[in-house]
């Protein structure tokens, strides 16, 4: 059964950028330390050789990208990466954005996109039927949030990097007011990171 997973990277106060990001700083001023894992060694990743990893980052960052059979993302992420040129680093996998308004000319690539217009749980809805029984990657905060306001997360894949952030954009802002449990699966240490699974407790 296709599940809906919460995969990104953080600080250790909880944020997923810094702050003024844009499309020339993606991960917003000083960020950038949130993602170094992804280009932190000398083996590449099977699912797109721009990623250098540790051999144990690799495993992780593949097993999660070959069990993703779909994706959802905000419409703010989408413009501030152009729409990743139209091919998302995650090749070939449909990704699902989230938004209110389908841009005009959205860049072609690789990667078919979806711009869905009525909400998240349509999102997760349509990113299901794709995924078949793979899994439905969250990869951006907003869509998260939602996603945890409305019950429909299942897991999150955590990649939480070694720095305090003190300001930029919260993972867990507007989440709503109600307690969520989670249960931890998993606990691996990388390379200037640590990985965290855990299980939604429904």
């Amino acid at each position: 059964m296709s599940k809906v997973i919460l995969n990104i990277s953080m600080s250790l106060d909880g944020f997923i950028a810094g702050t003024n990001d844009s499309q020339k700083q993606p991960l917003g001023d000083q960020g950038e330390i949130l993602q170094r894992w992804l280009f932190s060694g000398d083996t590449t990743s099977q699912t797109n050789d721009f990623f250098k990893l540790s051999t144990i980052d690799k495993n992780i960052f593949d097993w999660a990208a070959e069990k993703t059979g779909a994706m959802i993302v905000g419409r703010r992420t989408y413009d501030i990466v152009n729409g990743w040129g139209g091919s998302h680093p995650l090749k070939h996998i449909p990704v699902f954005v989230l938004t209110h308004n389908v841009p005009d000319r959205p860049p072609k690539g690789t990667s078919p996109f979806t711009f869905v217009t009525d909400g998240v749980e349509q999102a997760v809805q349509q990113a299901k039927e794709v995924a078949g029984s793979k899994d439905v990657s969250v990869g951006t905060a907003s869509v998260a949030q939602q996603c945890i306001q409305l019950g429909l997360l299942d897991g999150l894949d955590l990649h939480i990097a070694p720095v305090l952030l003190s300001k930029g954009i919260r993972l867990f802002d507007h989440i709503g007011q109600e307690r969520v449990m989670l249960k931890s699966t998993e606990v691996v240490e990388g390379t200037g990171v640590i990985h965290v699974k855990y299980d939604v407790i429904k």
